[in-house]
């Protein structure tokens, strides 16, 4: 079979000199569309003028639920788009062209590796099972904020931090570019919750928009991203697909994005509105735009130029992407997918992250002792709801890769008496959520739930809690007297394996909290999101309720967000932003911070070591974080700036450096429209976890 020719070429380069093997490689964006820009749009222009009325108008309203309408006549073909970030969500009904696609750890657990360079691949992955159902835009990924743990889509994001969700968007963005696939960034903008997500209104001011939740939209759009999704909700009193403040002055002005923005499905209805905000695409289409285009243009409301850009606009970044020139879909694709299932079981491996352990793990399989295993998810596969669903195949469940693993130790009951509890060598306790698009989820397990890990661990002080989940969830009832706990997250078709590797010490935890998991919601800045009379629904009934009254909620935080919030209101959360345990320890010496002045458009190295002092193989996420000794303005007290995975053997110690720019030093001047790094005293902090600093320097910004 003919190999595809690359869709483009990288230069690889570190984010600091560094020995071969040390830390994290970043690869630098290079991506060139396959079509110029101005050819494309050349091109789109003569399209344009050999199409009627009818049928420019038809390409600008969705097509058959998931497609952008071709026209054959002209050689425009039909595109399919396809969720989601974590993998192909297939449905039948309306692409049936691939049979099966990978079911990835969920995106946060992705986050959780703080490895960009498997950010990519996992990408890079997704882009290929693309290219091989046919899918010419991906619908992810999904680059919005963790701000309240309840939200039912976390899992489908980041985490809370922006510098670190821009620099795992920039690599997804760029693994799937290089497949030959449109990678689309969502939901433009701040769409924090899914409580009633269409009559929610994020109130949000210019700083903590350009500080916190636009950093990752900026480096998936300089990554060379080419579509955007609008979301369902209203940003400072307009909704967002039908916004010409959103989408012409933010996103197409102030970050520069100059390629296809769509609707996410049924969040737009005024056709007018839709036409003049800068929006391209209704989805999934059909409806307003076709129901009411022709006679606003009838009636002089909105210009033919107006109709024009929207058409233009479709066909100038499919050309772009070539996609009018080859044919989307490419069988040899398909011999990829075993590869695609190591790159999600590697995932997995980094991203479970292990919160607590008293020393019970690992659980050697040769150890004596039955091992007793029961809860939610030990014969069913954790998982997301939603779009962001994907089913997966060669599915492995955890009593599946446990029994491979401890064999005849191994004992499943799922409702133990008091006997078999206590009894037991060790207990492995499985609890968790299933979280969704469409609604948000309780910080408490439910009653049954939390009843059925107190008395477990209560029982049994060697109990392991695995906590399946998109996000944070109350442990503060049980938290103490559990022996461990591990933090699975939704691991994927095979994560369980990994899950597995780690409570038996075949693999050492390296994964990291990119969240901020609180001791109680009402700890959280985004306590009190919910209106006071409302609670929580499951279904789409509620979300789909354009009647419900708008919820204004203020994000009176600003830019205290997660570990920024818990930082600067001294309040101790349960485990801290950057948190997670290893089998072996590491330490940290020898910081240098050279120069000692950093002038404007200078660079600043941050060198430091950092040992393995322990008796086993691991990898440690060193962080880099700046804090500001005297500001101007109200700033956190550190933010993420850098940070390196290392892999260590015992006893071997490795130099790890990060350049940092005056642009890290920099917050978003309101009065100016602009970011402004102020002269002045900085702190450099070097550690483990944001809350775990053992090494500090400093600089003076000229």
């Amino acid at each position: 079979m003919k190999r595809p020719r690359p869709i483009t070429r990288r230069r690889a380069v570190a984010v600091a000199p560094r020995p071969p093997g040390d830390a994290t490689l970043f690869i630098e964006p290079s991506f060139k569309t396959p079509v110029s820009f101005a050819d494309a749009d050349r091109r789109a222009g003569a399209l344009l003028a050999q199409m009627t009325r009818e049928e420019k108008l038809s390409l600008i309203t969705g097509h058959n639920f998931f497609s952008i309408r071709g026209l054959p006549r002209l050689g425009i073909p039909e595109l399919y788009l396809c969720d989601a970030t974590q993998g192909l969500h297939l449905r039948k009904n309306y692409n049936a062209t691939l049979a099966r696609s990978v079911a990835f750890p969920c995106p946060i657990l992705l986050a959780a590796t703080w490895n960009p360079n498997l950010a990519h691949r996992y990408a890079r992955s997704v882009g290929e099972e693309c290219r091989a159902g046919g899918v010419a835009v991906l619908l992810g990924p999904g680059v919005n904020i963790y701000r309240v743990s309840q939200c039912g889509r976390n899992f489908e994001y980041f985490g809370e931090d922006p510098f670190l969700i821009s620099r795992l968007t920039e690599r997804y963005v760029a693994g799937v570019l290089e497949t030959g696939t449109i990678p689309t960034l969502k939901h433009f903008a701040a769409n924090n919750t899914d409580h009633h997500r269409r009559t929610s209104d994020s109130v949000i001011d210019e700083r903590t928009l350009h500080e916190i939740y636009l950093p990752a939209f900026k480096a998936g759009i300089a990554a060379g991203a080419m579509a955007v999704m609008t979301a369902y909700n209203l940003l400072n009193g307009e909704w967002c697909g039908q916004s010409r403040a959103v989408i012409t002055d933010l996103l197409r002005r102030q970050l520069g994005f100059k390629w296809l923005v769509m609707s996410d499905w049924w969040s737009v209805w005024d056709a007018e509105k839709i036409i003049r905000s800068g929006q391209d695409l209704e989805m999934p289409g059909e409806k307003f735009l076709a129901a009411d285009a022709d006679r606003l243009l009838k009636s002089g409301k909105v210009s033919t130029a107006e109709t024009d850009r929207m058409a233009r606009s479709i066909l100038r970044t499919g050309i772009a992407m070539g996609l009018h020139d080859r044919p989307v879909r490419d069988d040899y694709f398909l011999e990829k997918f075993p590869e695609h299932e190591q790159v999600a079981l590697q995932t997995a491996r980094e991203g479970i992250v292990l919160l607590k352990n008293n020393g019970v793990l690992p659980l050697r399989p040769k150890a004596a002792g039955k091992i007793l295993v029961t809860g939610l998810f030990v014969d069913r596969l954790a998982r997301g709801g939603g779009s962001a669903n994907v089913d997966g195949y060669n599915v492995v469940t955890l009593l599946a890769a446990l029994r491979v693993t401890y064999g005849a130790r191994l004992e499943f009951v799922k409702e133990p008496t008091d006997a078999q509890l206590k009894s037991a060598k060790a207990v492995l306790l499985s609890t968790g959520t299933f979280d969704s698009e469409g609604w948000d989820r309780p910080f408490a397990l439910p009653e049954a739930e939390e009843a059925r890990v107190a008395r477990a661990v209560a029982l049994n002080p060697r109990t392991v809690v695995i906590v399946n989940s998109g996000g944070g969830i109350r442990m503060t009832g049980w938290h103490a007297r559990a022996a461990a706990i591990v933090y699975a997250w939704y691991p994927g078709q095979n994560g369980n394996r990994a899950l597995a590797e780690i409570l038996c010490g075949e693999t050492n935890p390296s994964g990291k909290l990119p969240i901020t998991i609180e001791r109680r919601f009402e700890d959280s800045p985004g306590h009190g999101y919910l209106p006071p009379d409302e609670d929580f629904y499951v279904g789409p009934e509620a979300d789909n309720d354009m009647a419900h009254p708008i919820n204004r909620i203020e994000y009176w935080e600003g830019v205290f967000v997660g570990y920024h919030w818990y930082e600067a209101k001294k309040i101790r959360p349960l485990y801290a932003f950057g948190h997670g345990l290893s089998y072996t320890t590491f330490k940290y010496t020898g910081l240098s911070i050279a120069p000692a002045v950093l002038s404007p458009g200078g660079r600043l190295g941050v060198e430091f070591a950092v040992t393995n002092a322990g008796k086993v193989a691991g990898a440690e996420i060193a962080q880099v974080y700046v804090q500001p000794v005297n500001a101007p303005v109200p700033r956190p007290v550190k933010e993420l700036k850098g940070f390196a995975k290392v892999a260590l053997r015992p006893g071997e110690t490795r130099a790890v450096s990060v350049r940092l720019a005056t642009k890290d030093f920099a917050y978003w001047d309101a009065a100016k429209h602009a970011w402004h790094a102020e002269p002045g005293e900085y702190r450099i902090l070097v550690g483990g976890a944001s809350n775990r600093i053992l090494l500090r320097g400093k600089v003076t910004l000229r």
